[in-house]
């Protein structure tokens, strides 16, 4: 194995675990993180991007971005309810006032952008 193949899928297994611990963790973007793991994996392994590209939790993040279909609303809804349980889930926990306006900026932001996405017809 090559240095540039190695270096693709340990970029691309650690971009996914970030994507992975995203969806619990609202401050971290998922969506990207599995765009960056279909890029690695495609240019390391065709093993670990045909899994990848046949999961049925990140197929649809991928397909949607390459397809340019945009987001099914159902699912828009479902990402802007889950992240605003987990950021207000998080500032009770933390009761950091500091730490709570960055999680409302990053909750305004990461709306926004779901927001302006192109919305799927379904």
């Amino acid at each position: 194995m090559n240095i540039k193949r190695s270096l693709f899928l340990t970029v691309g297994s650690v971009s996914l675990s970030l994507g992975v611990i995203g969806i619990v963790i609202p401050v971290l973007p998922t969506t990207p993180f599995i765009l960056i793991s279909a890029f690695c994996f495609a240019n390391s392994s065709k093993r670990a991007e045909k899994w990848l590209l046949s999961n049925k939790y990140f197929r649809i993040y991928i397909e949607n971005y390459r397809n340019k279909t945009g987001i099914p609303k159902s699912l828009k809804i479902q990402s802007i309810s889950f992240l605003w349980i987990m950021l207000i889930l998080s500032m009770l926990i933390t009761r950091n006032i500091l730490i709570a306006i960055v999680l409302v900026i990053v909750g305004i932001c990461v709306t926004i952008h779901l927001y302006i996405m192109k919305t799927k017809i379904e």
